[in-house]
């Protein structure tokens, strides 16, 4: 019986047997190739990767353009034994400054009140060594945006003839810079394209791709004009004031990297 169990269970060990030196020899081979990988891994180790042929050119874009914006910024200062006459005197020589800007074609959006102030003002005595209130002052002051610059000067004219005595400064700027940015860079790039095919030529490669792109931009700056009371000539009854916008430039400078062939 039993050696009739081994008879039939024979061929059974050896198929067995059979899968056992095909797995090993499957195991063999998966470490062998393991092995050789992690070796060519390792040789490659502290070697820097294969170098990329590129020539490296700047090129530079400007375009100037008539600023289109002026901002001022007017104020009144007012002084009175009492906050309520400083208060009355300051509000309506603003008031009436303000109504005359729009009457030269201002609109209201472009008014924008940007400082208020009230402070005392004390007087010293050196006898006693005490100070006491002896008045008040009320600061106020608004930014005017012009849009029509040939009226610069008359509203600056108008403002000291009602009463402005404080004044920021005449700056002037670009209502959009960025169309002005768009087309300097696009300049720029042609630039930095014909110098770089210029370039190619004459080392007798051929340009490919271009692989890296970085801008640098510059100008479109306010411009201050001179600020001065007597230069804008407030103080009433003086010349109107001959304010001019000049210019500004936008510089777009790029650099590109094109792949060489």
């Amino acid at each position: 019986m039993f050696k009739h169990f081994e008879g039939v269970s024979c061929p059974i060990k050896w198929v067995f047997k059979g899968a056992m030196i095909a797995l090993l020899l499957a195991l063999t081979v998966f470490v062998i190739f393991k092995i050789r990988n992690t070796v060519r891994e390792f040789g490659y180790i502290g070697r820097a990767p294969l170098s990329q042929y590129t020539i490296n050119i700047s090129g530079e874009g400007k375009v100037s353009s008539v600023p289109d914006i002026a901002a001022i910024d007017l104020g009144v200062t007012s002084e009175a034994t009492t906050v309520k006459q400083a208060q009355d005197d300051n509000t309506k020589k603003m008031n009436d400054i303000v109504k005359a800007i729009k009457d030269l074609g201002v609109d209201e959006k472009d008014i924008q009140t940007t400082n208020y102030n009230i402070y005392p003002k004390y007087n010293y005595d050196q006898t006693r060594g005490t100070s006491s209130i002896v008045g008040y002052t009320v600061s106020q002051s608004a930014t005017i945006k012009i849009r029509e610059l040939d009226k610069v000067g008359s509203i600056l004219g108008k403002a000291g003839e009602l009463g402005a005595n404080q004044v920021g400064g005449v700056q002037f700027t670009i209502d959009k810079p960025e169309s002005l940015k768009s087309e300097a860079r696009e300049m720029a790039i042609k630039d930095a394209k014909d110098k770089a095919e210029m370039l190619a030529k004459e080392l007798g490669v051929n340009l490919g791709r271009v692989v890296s792109f970085n801008e640098y931009t510059s100008g479109a700056s306010p411009i201050y004009a001179k600020s001065s009371m007597e230069a804008y000539g407030l103080g009433g009854g003086s010349p109107i004031p001959d304010i001019q916008a000049g210019s500004q430039e936008v510089v777009v400078d790029v650099n590109l990297v094109f792949e060489i062939r």
